[in-house]
């Protein structure tokens, strides 16, 4: 909060209510602020933070859920999603909750490119493309397989599954009976 930038306008001289409204502040929350500038809730996070400290300092291997539970059995009352929150911000992790991040490098290629990234083709059935794309649904993913030849642009074949496997590009290239 800003208040203390308005308690400093008022000791150079300027108006309490014209620095309010400037600032887009209420007077009477200002007012209300400067009786006791520490909230019940701020005293009370202080606390919890503290005590989730304690608890997290007697044994790095605790998360969240443990300090909450921690803390619920030294007679704190506090919501788990609270704890959590307090946590966060004073980076209160278990020792075995965060991996350590690493650069993902791409590996080789799976394959020779064999058109040399020369994307046409002068007949049908001559050059062929594939690719597996992978759909969210509600039931979990799904798989499509399609085969595009490049001449005509049309799909030739194509295959659903909810598993990706080496079967499902094999079914693609299987013609679909009519």
């Amino acid at each position: 909060m800003t208040y203390p930038l308005v308690v400093d306008l008022a000791r150079d001289g300027f108006p309490v209510s014209v620095t309010c409204r400037v600032l887009g502040f209420s007077t009477q929350g200002f007012y209300k602020w400067q009786r006791s500038p520490v909230s019940r809730r701020d005293y009370d996070d202080a606390v919890l933070t503290n005590a989730a400290r304690d608890a997290h300092g007697d044994d790095p291997t605790f998360g969240y859920r443990f300090i909450a539970d921690e803390l619920q059995l030294q007679g704190h009352v506090a919501s788990e999603r609270r704890i959590w929150r307090l946590c966060s911000q004073e980076q209160l992790w278990s020792a075995f909750a965060k991996k350590k991040p690493y650069a993902k490098r791409p590996g080789p290629p799976v394959h020779d490119d064999l058109l040399q990234r020369d994307f046409t083709a002068s007949a049908p059935n001559q050059v062929w493309l594939t690719d597996i794309t992978e759909h969210r649904t509600s039931e979990g993913k799904l798989y499509c397989c399609a085969i595009k030849d490049l001449y005509s642009n049309r799909i030739v074949g194509y295959a659903l599954d909810d598993r990706m496997k080496a079967s499902l590009a094999v079914r693609a290239l299987e013609p679909t009976p009519l």
